[in-house]
Order: C-alpha cells, then structure tokens, then sequence
C-alpha cells in the first residue's frame, strides 16, 4: 500500500512540474490558431511582405474550390461581388457523341486542383505566382444548368457567364509600364471586363460562351486545342434531325462562324485544330473548316518544328488581337489524360502542352475553357483531373502578367 501511494506522489509532482513549464513557456509555442483563414496561413516570403501559403491541412478541409480560392456566390446572394478573374463551372454534357460525363467535369477539376498552392503558387518558368499578383481571383461555383433540355441550358450558361462578364473589374487597370500612359480597355463597348475562366462541361458549351464573349468583345480571335475540327455540318456530324440536335460538341464552331462570333482566318484549332489528329467523313471536312476560318497545326508536327514551332503559328496567327483560348482536355495523349468523352491517340503530352500555353505569354486572353473532362474514366491518381487543374495553371499566370488594356 505504501508503494503504491508513494508511486502516486511522484506522479503527481511529475504532472505538476510539466504543468508548471508549459504555462511558463506558453508564449513561445505556436497557438493553436496559427491559420489565420480558413484556407490559408502565413509564412515570411522570400522578399520583404508576407507569403500566403495553403496548408497541407487545410488541402482536405471545407469546400472544394479551384486551388481552394475563396468561393463567392456570384451569381446568387453575392450578384454583386466583384473580381478580377473568375472560375465558373458548365455542368453540361448532353451535346455529346460518344462518351457522356463531362457535367462531373467541374467538380473534378477543382479536387485535381487541390494541392496547386500546396507549396505557394509560385510558375518558376513565367515567373509569376498569380495567387499573389494583386488580382481578385474568386470561384464562383457553377451556372445551374438543366440536363433535360439542350436549347434552354445553352441559354442558361450564356446568361450566366453573361452576367459575369459584364461587371467591373476589382482591379483598376494600371498605367502602362513603358509610357506611363493609363491603359484603355480593349472591348468594343469601351468597357473594362473581368475574366472568366469556364470548367466543363463539353464543348457544346463553347458556342454560349462565345456569345456572351461577343457582346462585350464583338467577333473574337481563337486559339482552340483540340483533337477534332468540332467545325462540323450539321449534316455531317449528327445529322442534324432537330434544330436542338444540331447543335454539339462537333458542330459548335461551325455556327459560331455562321453566327460571326469569330474572327475568320485569325483562330487556331490545333489539337490543338495544334493537335488535330481525328478521322474526317472525307476531305470535305478540311474544306469546311477553312470556310469556318481555321488554320490546322496537327497533333504530328511537334515531332518536325517542335513546341517553339507551334507557338510561332499560333502567335503569327492570331497577332496581337484579343483573343479566347478554348482548351479540350483532349488535346493530351490519353496516355496522360484518359478521362475524356472522345479519346484520341497520337496526342500531345501534358508537358507539351504546358509548354505551348506558356508561349503564349503576352496574348491578351480576355476569357479562357477547358472542357471534356469526364472523371469516371479517370484513374484513381486524377491524371486527367490533375492534368486540366495544372493547364488552367499555366492559363491563369499568362493572365495575371499581361493586364487587358491598350495605350
């Protein structure tokens, strides 16, 4: 008995003695609060101000966003929230030929976006961390669209980005760097306009973008990659046997140019249509697509001119014009990206592609898609869902370095 209360004694005085140190060095431990937001926390950056890093932690708690940037309802309780760029989701996939499952295209990208910022966001090739480049960069979740009627949720994403679009930016454009003069807006209705990056969906969705691009922008330069024309006849790509039908995501293209959405003889399919590497109906096809306005680079000549080659085409081609960049996911071999709704072998790799959308540094991209992508076919390591996230990467740093004005 008396060991045992003697055993007691000196726990007790242990506990006490521990007790005491802890609260009397207290102030030297990190608070258990040290996450200052929810999502992120604050570390010393490697010049004079603060670097706000996510982290690992927090990767795997509350809502799913792109990069888990802050989610804004913008196009609900927050109508007027305003930002400089702006992620939307398209949850449409019922303009598809062969495989369906794009509408889950959204939510897979933003889980294969997860660990972006995981080590800060710094792009060591452009040189830029966009999340810290003064920009608001919001996610707005996505424009509800209905799975049961093509013709009214077409008009549903159009109205959506619609009403993104047309807001004004959180940002004041700067003067510019060489002349000190204040830059003006490059829109045709003397507006400045935020960007949006769209999250498909498949690539029907491209033709309401493009309208609601127009009405700010007016007929718009296009760079596109993709492994098919997706310029189409409705005649030829589905037959056309309602006004609804002939509308997909092959005969999008050919009613924007019908529609004077774009700006012939200045896009750029290349699938990337810089890639293409489809099967036709018949030569016709390519007669078509040069009716439409588009010069072809095909998915075999980066093994003859190389990436530098193409992103000389691409940017001889489109010059110094605003400019929409519509991104199939897949444009990347399925070796890399499997999940998409049309496969095609003899693609570009993910690396490839990277490369080709930081040659494209300097564009004035007004507003950017990537679409097709389809997670149930994804491999349980997201390669395509990590593929689009790290794209949409390269996409949103181009951005954040080339400001939407003109002297």
């Amino acid at each position: 008995m008396t060991g045992k209360l003697l055993t007691v004694s000196i726990l007790t005085l242990y506990f006490s003695l521990v007790s005491t140190t802890h609260d009397h060095h207290h102030e030297n431990q990190m608070p258990l609060d040290y996450v200052r937001f929810p999502y992120q926390a604050v570390y010393p950056g490697d010049n004079d101000g603060e670097c706000y890093l996510f982290t690992a932690d927090s990767i795997f708690s509350g809502i799913t966003t792109f990069a888990r940037l802050p989610w804004q309802q913008c196009l609900t309780k927050e109508k007027d929230a305003l930002f400089d760029i702006a992620f939307i989701g398209a949850p449409f996939d019922t303009g598809t030929s062969y495989r369906p499952g794009a509408r889950f295209g959204p939510a897979g990208i933003r889980a294969g976006s997860r660990r972006l910022t995981l080590y800060g966001g710094y792009n060591v090739p452009l040189e830029v961390n966009p999340f810290l480049s003064g920009l608001k960069i919001v996610d707005c979740g996505d424009i509800p669209v209905t799975p049961y009627d093509n013709t009214y949720a077409i008009k549903q994403i159009e109205d959506g980005h619609k009403e993104l679009l047309h807001r004004t930016p959180f940002s004041p454009l700067a003067n510019d760097s060489l002349t000190g003069k204040p830059l003006q807006p490059i829109a045709l209705d003397g507006h400045h306009h935020p960007r949006i990056i769209t999250l498909g969906g498949d690539h029907t969705i491209v033709l309401p973008l493009l309208r609601s691009i127009y009405t700010a922008y007016g007929a718009i330069s296009v760079i596109h990659f993709d492994s098919h024309l997706d310029t189409w006849k409705p005649s030829v790509f589905g037959g056309a046997p309602s006004a609804q039908a002939a509308i997909n995501h092959g005969t999008y293209f050919y009613w924007a140019s019908q529609e004077g959405l774009i700006r012939n003889g200045s896009s750029i399919a290349s699938i990337p249509h810089g890639a293409i590497r489809t099967t036709l109906s018949g030569p016709a096809d390519y007669v078509n697509d040069d009716e439409s306005g588009f010069q072809r680079i095909e998915a075999r000549e980066i093994d003859t001119i190389g990436t530098d080659g193409i992103i000389k085409k691409i940017r001889e081609t489109v010059g110094d014009n605003p400019v929409y960049l519509s991104i199939d996911i897949d444009s990347i071999d399925p070796a890399f990206a499997p999940a998409t709704g049309t496969p095609e072998t003899g693609g570009w790799s993910t690396r490839e592609l990277r490369t080709i959308l930081r040659g494209l540094d300097g564009l004035k991209i007004v507003s950017a898609d990537i679409v097709e992508v389809a997670p149930a076919y994804d491999t349980n390591a997201e390669l395509t869902t990590m593929a689009a996230a790290d794209v949409l990467f390269e996409v949103l740093s181009v951005m954040a370095k080339t400001p939407l004005g003109k002297v």
